[in-house]
C-alpha cells in the first residue's frame, strides 16, 4: 500500500489537474480505445485507484480496486483533413496531388496561395472540455484520478487525458499518453510499473532544510499541534468546490512550427543556453516578473522510481531576476540581450540544480511539516480554515493567499510514430497568476497559457 506523503500538498489544493492533449494518426475505433484503457489500468495499479483514509492516524493512501477507475467520455467529431507524414511538420493539410499542382501552377502566377488548414489539435472543443472537466472540485474518494475524452477525426482519433495530479506528474503522464498511443497503433502491451512514491528516506542528506527554514517549520509544528485542529477532506472539498466556481482561468495556444523551432534551436546553441532558458527569459522580459517558478524531474536521482510508473517524482524550484538590475535588457528590443538575460538564467539554473539544497526545497517543506498543518495551508491562507499555523506556512512558504506568481513545467520533446501531435495543459495552482506548459512533438512546440483573471 502507497501512502500520500508529499503528494497531500496536491490532494488538499484546487485547480491541481492538468491536461494532455493528443492526435493519434488512426482512426477511431471505440472498442480498441476501451481495450487500450484496460490494459494501461493492468500495469498501471494507480489507475484502479481511488484515494482511502485512515482516520486514527489521518493518513491517506491509494486505495487499489479490481477495477479501472478511469473515466472515458465519447466526445463526438471533430472536424479536419487528412494529412501526409510531411505535413506534420509543417502544419500543412494534405492536398491530392491533382489539387496540389493545380494550385502550385497558379502560385507561380501570383494569383492564389495555398490554404493551410488549421491544425486539429488547435480544435477549441478540446480547451472546452477541459474547462469543463475541471469546474468541480473531484471528489476522489468516489472517483478515480484521471479522465479521457475522445473525439471521432475521420482518418486520427483526438483525445484529451486530464490527469489529477496525485496520478502523476507531467512526465509520467506523458509516458502514460505514449503507452496508450503505442498499443492503440501498434498493439505495443504497456509495461508492467509498480509505484514506489517519495519517502522522506528518498530526499538526500544533504538537501535538509537551511537553518532559518528548520526554526520556522518547527514553530509552526508546535503552533499547530497547540491549536490542535484537524480539516476533514469533506471541509476541504466543500471549499475547493466554491473556489472552483469564483475561479477564472483562461486556456491560450501558440503553435511554433517546425522550420522556427529549427532556428531557434540554432540561435539557443549558438548563444549556450537551452530552449527553457530562452523561454523564461521571454517570460521574464514580458511580465516584468522577479520570480518565476520551474519545474524539474528527479526520475534520474531517486532509487525508488521504476521505469514507468505513475506518481510523482518531480520538484520545483524559483528562478530570480532582480528587476532594477536587468532593466535595461528586459525593456531592448534586441535580440541578443533576450539570450544575454538567457544565459544568466542558465547559470543561475545549473547552480542550483548542482545544489541539494535548492533541487529538493519544496519536498522538504512538504516532509518537514505536520500532515495537517500541510493539509491545510492552502484553505487557511483564503481565510476558510481558522489556524494562525496553517495560514502561516501557506503565505509564507507557499504563497497560496494571493495568485501573483509564474511559473513554467516544459515536458521537453519527443518523437513519436503515433502521436502526430500533442500539447500540454499545466495546472493553475491557486499561487499562480500565468503559467505555462511547453511540450515538442516531431519538431513542432506548442505553448499552452493557464492565465488567471484576477
Amino acid at each position: 500500500m502507497e501512502y500520500l506523503f508529499t503528494e497531500r500538498a496536491h490532494l488538499v489544493c484546487p485547480n491541481m489537474c492538468f491536461g494532455i492533449a493528443a492526435s493519434l494518426g488512426k482512426s477511431f475505433d471505440k472498442d480498441r480505445i476501451e481495450e487500450s484503457v484496460a490494459r494501461l489500468a493492468e500495469a498501471h495499479p494507480f489507475l484502479r485507484a481511488r484515494v482511502g483514509v485512515e482516520n486514527p492516524t489521518n493518513s491517506y493512501f491509494y486505495d487499489v480496486k479490481e477495477q479501472s477507475q478511469v473515466q472515458v467520455i465519447f466526445a463526438g467529431e471533430i472536424c479536419g483533413g487528412a494529412r501526409d507524414a510531411d505535413s506534420r511538420k509543417t502544419g500543412e493539410t494534405a492536398i491530392p496531388p491533382e489539387v496540389r499542382e493545380t494550385i502550385e501552377e497558379v502560385s507561380e502566377e501570383g494569383c492564389l496561395e495555398p490554404v493551410v488548414e488549421e491544425d486539429i489539435i488547435t480544435s477549441p472543443k478540446i480547451i472546452e472540455e477541459f474547462e469543463k472537466l475541471i469546474a468541480r472540485d473531484w471528489n476522489l474518494f468516489s472517483e478515480g484520478f484521471l479522465k479521457i475524452a475522445v473525439w471521432n477525426a475521420g482518418d486520427r482519433t483526438v483525445l484529451l487525458f486530464v490527469f489529477h495530479h496525485l496520478l502523476a506528474d507531467g512526465r509520467g503522464a506523458l509516458g502514460l499518453v505514449q503507452e496508450f498511443a503505442d498499443f492503440y497503433g501498434d498493439d505495443i502491451e504497456p509495461k508492467v510499473a509498480p509505484e514506489h512514491l517519495i519517502t522522506k528516506e528518498n530526499l538526500p542528506a544533504n538537501s535538509k532544510l537551511s537553518f532559518i527554514s528548520r526554526a520556522l517549520v518547527n514553530y509552526a509544528n508546535c503552533q499547530w499541534k497547540k491549536e490542535n485542529h484537524q480539516l476533514s477532506y469533506e471541509e476541504y472539498h466543500t471549499f475547493a468546490d466554491k473556489f472552483l466556481r469564483e475561479d477564472f482561468v483562461e486556456h491560450s495556444l501558440e503553435v511554433v512550427s517546425f522550420n522556427k523551432l529549427a532556428e531557434l534551436y540554432a540561435q539557443c546553441k549558438s548563444h549556450e543556453v537551452s530552449i527553457n532558458d530562452y523561454l523564461l527569459a521571454k517570460m521574464f522580459t514580458e511580465e516584468k516578473a522577479d520570480s518565476i517558478v520551474m519545474a524539474c524531474d528527479l526520475r534520474n536521482q531517486l532509487a525508488c522510481y521504476n521505469q514507468g510508473a505513475l506518481g510523482n517524482y518531480a520538484t520545483a524550484f524559483s528562478v530570480k531576476l532582480k528587476q532594477e538590475k536587468y532593466a535595461d535588457a528586459m525593456k531592448s528590443a534586441d535580440p541578443t540581450e533576450l539570450f544575454s538575460l538567457a544565459k544568466k538564467i542558465h547559470n543561475q539554473i545549473q547552480k542550483k540544480l548542482a545544489s541539494p539544497k535548492d533541487l529538493y526545497l519544496i519536498l522538504q517543506c512538504y516532509a518537514s511539516l505536520e500532515t495537517g498543518l500541510l493539509d491545510s495551508s492552502m484553505i487557511s491562507s483564503r481565510g476558510a480554515f481558522n489556524s494562525k499555523a496553517a495560514k502561516f506556512i501557506g503565505t509564507t512558504f507557499f504563497n497560496y493567499d494571493k495568485a501573483k506568481g509564474y511559473s513554467i513545467t516544459n515536458l521537453g520533446k519527443i518523437e513519436s510514430k503515433n502521436i502526430e501531435s500533442a500539447y500540454f495543459i499545466p495546472p493553475a495552482s491557486p499561487a499562480i497568476k500565468k503559467t505555462q506548459g511547453v511540450l515538442t512533438v516531431n519538431g513542432v512546440m506548442r505553448i499552452c497559457t493557464s492565465q488567471r483573471k484576477i
